[in-house]
């Protein structure tokens, strides 16, 4: 069966790094865009960063310029490189692949449509 699995997660200064990254097996990774989502306590899961099979990327308005997504279709991992935390970047961090690379799927993405599978999600907790 698919999963999705991350890796990374942990407790970091403000200002610190992070690298996130997500392992999949059971599926043909390079034919999936994939994403980062988080969900921080008492809030709704947002979207984060995707990138689709082509390695075309995108990302919430708040990351941009700090986070960094990227893909090994041979190792069919994803990873988050996430620069100059924030205590506001505190969340359960999730892995997410959407089947295809278009256009739609990746704007599906932002709005968490289209999504076929999740990982379990990493702890990611930036002290102040």
């Amino acid at each position: 069966q698919v999963q999705l699995v991350e890796s990374g997660g942990g407790l970091v200064q403000a200002g610190g790094s992070l690298r996130l990254s997500c392992a999949a097996s059971g599926l043909t990774f390079s034919r999936y865009a994939m994403g980062w989502f988080r969900q921080a306590p008492g809030k709704e899961r947002e979207f984060v960063a995707n990138i689709s099979p082509s390695g075309t990327t995108s990302y919430t308005d708040s990351v941009k310029g700090r986070f960094t997504i990227s893909r090994d279709n041979a190792k069919n991992t994803v990873a988050l490189q996430m620069n100059s935390l924030k205590a506001e970047d505190t969340a359960v961090y999730y892995c997410a692949a959407a089947f295809g690379g278009t256009a739609q799927v990746m704007d599906g993405m932002r709005g968490m449509r289209r999504i076929n599978y999740w990982g379990q999600g990493t702890q990611v907790t930036v002290s102040s």
